[in-house]
C-alpha cells in the first residue's frame, strides 16, 4: 500500500503544479487514495519532495534531483506493483496498478542493470527493453524473484 501510494504521489507531482499538502490531498482522494496529513508528511518527507519556486509566482513540490536521491529499494517496489510481465524477444511488457508503471520504471532505470537498456512507463503498463532475447529472460527471472522474495 505505502509503495502504491509513493508511486501515486510521484505521479502527481510529475503530472501538476501542487502548492500545498491539501491540494496533494484532494488529487490522491480522486484517484482513490485516502490519506491522513501526517502520512502524507511523512511520505513527503520520504519520498524527498521539495517546494522549488514556481516562475509564475509561489512554489510547489518536486521530486529531488535523481543525482540527490539513492535509488529506491527495489524488491518491495517489484512485490508491490508488478502484476504480471510477458516478454517477446527484447521486449518485457510490465503491468503494474493504475499510476504506477512510471515508479517502477524509474527504480529499475535507477538500479542501472546491465541487461536493462531502459524502460517505457505508461500509466499501468512498463515496457522493459532488454539487450537480447536472452537479456529478457534473465530480466523477467529476476524481477519474479524480487516478487517471492528471492
Amino acid at each position: 500500500m505505502k509503495a502504491q501510494r509513493h508511486a501515486a504521489i510521484l505521479t502527481l507531482v510529475h503530472r501538476h503544479r501542487i502548492a500545498s499538502q491539501e491540494q496533494l490531498r484532494a488529487l490522491l482522494l480522486e484517484d482513490g487514495v485516502e490519506v491522513t496529513q501526517a502520512t502524507l508528511s511523512r511520505d513527503i518527507r520520504e519520498l524527498g519532495l521539495v517546494k522549488v519556486s514556481d516562475p509564475e509566482g509561489g512554489a510547489h513540490y518536486a521530486p529531488p534531483a535523481a543525482a540527490d536521491t539513492p535509488p529506491p529499494s527495489l524488491a518491495p517496489l517489484v512485490a508491490t506493483l508488478m502484476l504480471s510481465a510477458e516478454g517477446v524477444g527484447p521486449l518485457l511488457v510490465v503491468r503494474t496498478p493504475a499510476g504506477s508503471a512510471n515508479a517502477l520504471g524509474s527504480a529499475l532505470d535507477r538500479h542501472a542493470w546491465p541487461d536493462v537498456v531502459g524502460t517505457i512507463a505508461g500509466d499501468d503498463t512498463l515496457l522493459v527493453i532488454a539487450r537480447s532475447p536472452a537479456a529478457r529472460r534473465r530480466v523477467a527471472a529476476r524481477l519474479a524473484g524480487l516478487t517471492t522474495g528471492g
